[in-house]
């Protein structure tokens, strides 16, 4: 049995324009063509756009993962495991600390010493108060969130817009490549990721390669991460995890 590019398009989650690009770089070559030259891919294709997807995932540059599935001394499919396992286990590992630390930095009640009208200058109509309860009952006993609190209780007003113009540059960079059409496996994506990294270690807790990845998994998983950050650019939630992925792939 074979299937139409609009069929695997459905089953696999992915845009028909990728299953044409997949084909024109040799990655994906569908087995078979009707009479009237039209793509048609066979169970084995399948099978080989499932592994590539999984390295996607993993936050692999298509180069990599056509000279890993192309290695005839390689057994792919049991590498793509193996790395499918450690990375699982690793966020699970961080998710619960990663959502404290992330939502503790989203809410700002890290002992703001602020009044109401600097909380408006600096936050507009967030509230910073919102999370409170759900911060301090589930996760405020980690050491990130305990370290972000003392940091955060000693900024003044011109700290927290220094922060937030911080904030805004980094997410005008990924804005700006995505408009550019820059992957997010890129080396610019990749260096703006580590840019978001490093503002956090500078001006909240110190963010680790790992937990990085955990909060990038979150952007995506939790809604009211994704609906805050795609305000800036619709998809920039899932464009920044998969940077912050390819990233922390490339400094382990």
């Amino acid at each position: 049995m074979s299937h139409s590019v609009g069929q695997v398009a459905g089953f696999a989650g992915v845009t028909v324009r990728t299953l044409h690009h997949y084909d024109e770089i040799g990655l994906l070559v569908p087995g078979e063509r009707n009479r009237a030259g039209h793509r048609r891919y066979s169970d084995a294709d399948l099978d080989r756009l499932q592994q590539i997807l999984f390295y996607r995932e993993l936050g692999f540059p298509l180069d990599e993962v056509a000279a890993l599935l192309d290695d005839p001394g390689a057994n792919p499919r049991e590498h793509l495991r193996r790395q499918h396992r450690l990375l699982t286990g690793r966020i699970a590992r961080l998710q619960e600390m990663a959502a404290a630390v992330e939502t503790a930095m989203e809410a700002k009640k890290m002992g703001i010493n602020l009044t109401p009208e600097e909380k408006f200058e600096v936050f507009g109509d967030f509230d910073p108060d919102q999370y409170e309860e759900e911060v301090e009952e589930r996760w405020g006993n980690t050491d990130a969130y305990a370290q972000s609190k003392r940091r955060a209780a000693s900024y003044t007003k011109e700290d927290w817009l220094r922060i937030q113009r911080e904030a805004d540059d980094v997410t005008r960079r990924f804005v700006e490549l995505m408009e550019a059409g820059a992957a997010p496996e890129s080396e610019e994506a990749m260096d703006a990721a580590e840019a978001h990294r490093q503002w956090i270690s500078r001006n909240h807790y110190d963010c680790s390669y790992e937990i990085h990845t955990g909060l990038g998994e979150m952007y995506v998983a939790d809604q009211r991460f994704t609906v805050n950050i795609d305000k800036a650019r619709p998809g920039l939630a899932a464009y920044q995890r998969e940077a912050i992925l390819a990233n922390a792939i490339r400094h382990a």
